[in-house]
C-alpha cells in the first residue's frame, strides 16, 4: 500500500525529530498522536526542498498523507463523504476504537521495511488498514490477475488497424446492494459490445470500483467483464479490467494507465461510452474544471461526440501521476 500512495516516500521517509518528540509527548494516547503526526507546512516544505527533482511528487503525498490523518484519525469529512471515509461517525465510541486500534497497528508494523522511518507513514498506512480501505490494492497484480490475456493480445497487435485503441465502458453503480450490475450499467454493456462488434476498436476496458451504493460488494468493471462475456460472447482477452475509479474523472485517467501498461499509442482516440447524461457531463467545460480541481491536470483530451452515447478521448501520461488525496482511487 505504502508504493501505491507514496511512491516518494514509502520505505525512505527520514524521521524528523521534533514531530517524534511531539508523538512521544502524547503517551499513547490515540487522538494526541495522530494530531502530533500531521505534518506542519514548514516541514512539508523542507523535506520537499531535500526531494530536488521529486520536490513536487514528495508535497503532494504529504498532502495526501496529511488527510488520510485528518479524514480517518480526526473526522475531517472527505470530498466525497457518502462514499469515502471512516464507516464510523465522529465523536462516536466506535470512531475512537479504530482509531485507537490504528494507533496499536502502526506501532506493531513500525519494522516494516516498507514503512520505516517517520511514524506519519505508518500511521496513515494503519487508520487505512483498520478501517478496511484498502481497495487501492484490491486487485494488484492487476494485469498479471485480470488483464494477461490483453497484455500478451496488445503485444503482438497492429494498432493501426482499428480507429480506435479502445472502448471504454463507464459503470454506472446501482443503488441497493443486491443488485450486482445496475440497468444504465447493461445498457453501457450492450453499447460496447455492439461497437467492438463493428471493429472500432480490439479492446474494450470496463471502469468502475466498487462505489454505490457505499460498502457495495459489487465492483462495477468486474460485473461488467461478466456481462460482456457470459452475454454477449466477447473474448476475454479483449477485456481489460480498471476495478478502482470511483468517479468519472478517475474512470479516464484509469483507462489512460491500462493503455499505457498495454504500451497502445497515446496519439490515438479511444470511445467512451455511457448513457446521454453522463456523456453530457463530459463534454461540459464543467467537466473540464473538475478535472483541474481534484486531479491537477487534464487525464486526456475530449473530441468529438460521433453519437449521443458516446465521445472520443485522446489520453495523456500525465495521467500516470499517483493522487494520494484520494487514497481510495488514488
Amino acid at each position: 500500500m505504502a508504493a501505491r500512495l507514496f511512491p516518494s516516500l514509502g520505505g525512505h521517509l527520514p524521521i524528523d525529530q521534533v514531530r517524534q518528540r511531539r508523538i512521544d509527548a502524547c503517551a499513547g494516547a490515540a487522538p494526541c498522536v495522530v494530531e502530533a503526526a500531521i505534518w506542519r507546512d514548514e516541514e512539508r516544505d523542507a523535506l520537499a526542498r531535500s526531494a530536488g527533482a521529486k520536490a513536487n511528487d514528495v508535497r503532494r503525498e504529504v498532502e495526501g498523507l496529511n488527510e488520510v490523518l485528518r479524514i480517518y484519525g480526526v473526522g475531517k469529512l472527505p470530498r466525497y463523504p457518502l462514499i469515502d471515509g471512516s464507516d464510523e461517525a465522529f465523536g462516536t465510541p466506535a470512531f475512537a476504537a479504530v482509531v485507537a486500534d490504528a494507533v496499536l497497528l502502526a506501532t506493531a508494523q513500525a519494522s516494516d521495511p516498507a514503512v520505516t522511518g517517520d511514524p506519519s507513514l505508518s500511521l496513515a498506512l494503519a487508520l487505512l488498514d483498520a478501517n478496511d480501505k484498502n481497495a487501492a490494492i484490491a486487485f494488484e497484480p492487476l494485469d498479471q490477475r485480470y488483464n494477461a490475456g490483453a497484455v500478451a493480445k496488445a503485444r503482438r497487435l497492429d494498432w493501426s488497424r482499428f480507429p480506435n485503441t479502445a472502448i471504454i465502458a463507464l459503470g454506472v453503480g446501482p443503488e441497493d446492494p443486491s443488485t450486482a450490475l445496475s440497468a444504465r450499467g447493461k445498457a453501457n454493456v450492450r453499447m460496447a459490445a455492439e461497437l467492438f462488434a463493428q471493429g472500432l476498436a480490439p479492446f474494450i476496458i470496463v471502469s468502475g470500483s466498487a462505489v454505490h451504493p457505499r460498502d457495495t460488494p459489487h465492483v462495477e468493471a468486474i460485473e461488467m467483464r461478466r456481462a460482456l462475456i457470459e452475454r454477449f460472447g466477447i473474448p476475454a482477452d479483449a477485456i481489460i479490467v480498471e476495478p478502482y475509479a470511483r468517479h468519472t474523472t478517475t474512470n479516464l485517467r484509469n483507462a489512460t494507465r491500462r493503455l499505457i501498461a498495454l504500451r497502445a499509442p497515446l496519439n490515438r482516440d479511444t470511445l467512451v461510452v455511457s448513457n446521454v447524461g453522463h456523456i453530457d457531463a463530459i463534454a461540459s467545460p464543467a467537466f473540464t474544471a473538475r478535472n483541474q480541481r481534484e486531479l491537477g491536470y487534464q487525464p486526456g483530451r475530449i473530441g468529438p461526440r460521433p453519437s449521443p452515447n458516446t465521445i472520443t478521448f485522446r489520453p495523456d501520461a500525465t495521467s500516470l501521476r499517483i493522487d494520494p488525496l484520494d487514497p481510495l482511487d488514488p
